[in-house]
């Protein structure tokens, strides 16, 4: 029998809108207070701006004949013109694809021909690779923001604008924003969520975190990350909060905005929230505005979120998500902080806790597979159907890969992965991933990658090789390798030479027989 786990939260109602026009409520509201600007203030726009310049994109994007069934990818940090961009495709009824700023041009040519991208926008330190990965994939518009100076080919971001239109009428169940994620296991796949899904997710943590009028964020986690895409850009809008964008994290930067900006919020990664705790310049600032401090993407151990909230003066909580969650599922209600725990589960969401070996539910305290459903879980991976079913059961279950317990006060705790996932800094390192580029060196004649628990980045991607006959392989050299095709975070940081690789007897790789030596 089933023990299906429902959120101790009340029920929302999900409003039958577009992302753009829920993000945006506050706009008639509040016209002139500050929506987004960037660390510095060079870049700024009120409610009324940003709202002005979404619909004058969108304009000017159809007009170039982008419209439902279009995919505009999406290459740069954080900064305010991000949520234009973002929006103005959604208004004009196509999706975005967001992509990392820091891939190589292989990554990012995979993404825009898997998601089928027509358009590509970027800032120019990454308009190079931009050209590059757009060459021979189906784009046809490169598009720059900022002065990039004499490019040909390239079409500068001021002058795609043309007359503001209304939101295209769009199927609020059709897909308006491709994130990659790894999933359990295997290379990224696009997570087709859709405006009811982004919408749902905003509103399912609004009895967990309640925002007061003039609030202040600091936005430093990647908006291509759904973390950042949801939590902070969206959601933080929708709140009518003022969203402060860093396109890169800096602890005395971070410490001085807030102190000076008088930040109310803080959205972080564990190894973040470890050098709130240790770092002694922390003691410099003020940092009394904090209300709290909220950290995801990867597990907060108890006593390091303890350290931290004694040490800044406010509480440190975390939540549980994934993108295929858009992305949040349980949340830690303000002042329910229990220790070690991921919160509650969300309002409209229900837990299930199974045991991976009998597929029968566990009980309180037992140890099993987090599975969820909710209106935020993601219609599937573009172009893979397989992974889909193997992610979606036929009764809308998303298994997660997590194991997880559930107390007896309905908080949830991740204690460990069934999945393959390596979760560095809180970004997804897919082992299959490096696992097949590295066994193309000519030294390696078999390769197992895994995460090894570390307190900093959470884990670190080691690699056990088992070397050609007679050979000598070195990190140095895998590292070479890696960081010729693969983004920086998913670099190997360990490696251990041995004779061979364990294998079940059928034929997987036995991780855990790895991560136990």
């Amino acid at each position: 029998m089933s023990i299906i786990h429902h959120s101790p939260l009340p029920d929302v109602e999900i409003p039958d809108v577009t992302i753009t026009s829920h993000v945006l409520r506050k706009a008639a509201e509040m016209p002139d207070r500050v929506a987004i600007r960037d660390a510095g203030g060079s870049s700024s726009y009120t409610f009324s701006q940003l709202l002005g310049a979404i619909h004058a994109l969108a304009g000017g994007l159809q007009g170039r004949g982008f419209g439902p069934g279009s995919v505009l990818g999406i290459m740069a940090p954080n900064i305010p013109e991000y949520a234009i961009v973002f929006h103005g495709a959604a208004v004009a009824g196509g999706a975005v694809t967001t992509i990392n700023p820091t891939y190589g041009a292989g990554e990012v040519r995979f993404q825009l021909d898997d998601a089928g991208a027509t358009i590509l926008v970027t800032i120019p330190m990454f308009l190079d690779v931009a050209l590059e990965a757009a060459e021979g994939s189906a784009v046809t518009d490169v598009i720059c923001m900022g002065d990039f100076g004499d490019v040909a080919g390239v079409t500068p971001f001021a002058t795609v604008f043309g007359e503001p239109i209304a939101q295209v009428p769009v199927d609020l169940n059709s897909t308006v924003v491709l994130p990659y994620s790894s999933g359990t296991t295997g290379l990224p796949k696009g997570v087709m969520l859709t405006h009811r899904n982004l919408v749902a997710n905003i509103e399912q943590v609004k009895h967990a975190v309640n925002y007061s009028d003039d609030e202040v964020a600091l936005a430093v986690l990647p908006f291509f990350h759904i973390y950042g895409m949801q939590v902070l850009m969206n959601g933080l809008l929708a709140n009518g909060v003022t969203v402060v964008s860093m396109p890169r994290f800096d602890m005395v930067e971070a410490l001085t905005l807030v102190q000076e900006l008088k930040i109310t919020r803080f959205f972080a990664v564990p190894p973040m929230i470890l050098g709130l705790a240790k770092a002694p310049i922390v003691d410099e600032f003020d940092l009394s505005s904090l209300k709290q401090i909220f950290s995801g993407a990867a597990p907060l151990g108890a006593e390091l979120a303890a350290e931290a909230a004694a040490r800044v003066g406010c509480e440190v909580a975390q939540g549980y998500g994934m993108t295929e969650l858009s992305p949040v599922s349980h949340i830690t209600p303000e002042g329910d902080y229990r220790p070690g725990t991921s919160g509650v589960t969300a309002s409209n969401t229900e837990t299930r806790i199974v045991d991976p070996e009998t597929g029968d539910d566990v009980g309180i305290g037992e140890r099993g597979e987090l599975w969820v459903r909710g209106p935020q879980v993601m219609t599937g991976y573009l172009n893979n159907e397989e992974a889909t079913a193997e992610t979606i059961d036929s009764e809308g279950w998303l298994h997660t890969g997590d194991v997880a317990i559930i107390d007896d006060h309905q908080h949830v705790s991740i204690v460990d992965r069934l999945k393959e996932l390596i979760k560095y800094n809180g970004f997804q390192v897919p082992p299959a991933e490096l696992e097949a580029l590295i066994v193309t060196h000519p030294k390696v004649a078999d390769v197992c990658v895994i995460g090894i628990p570390d307190d900093a980045a959470g884990e670190l991607p080691k690699a056990f090789i088992v070397p050609m006959p007679g050979a000598d392989v070195t990190l140095e050299e895998i590292q070479e390798l890696v960081g010729e095709h693969l983004v920086k975070y998913k670099q190997v940081r360990l490696m251990e030479l041995i004779d061979v690789i364990p294998k079940s007897a059928a034929g997987k790789i036995l991780r855990r027989e790895l991560r136990d030596r």
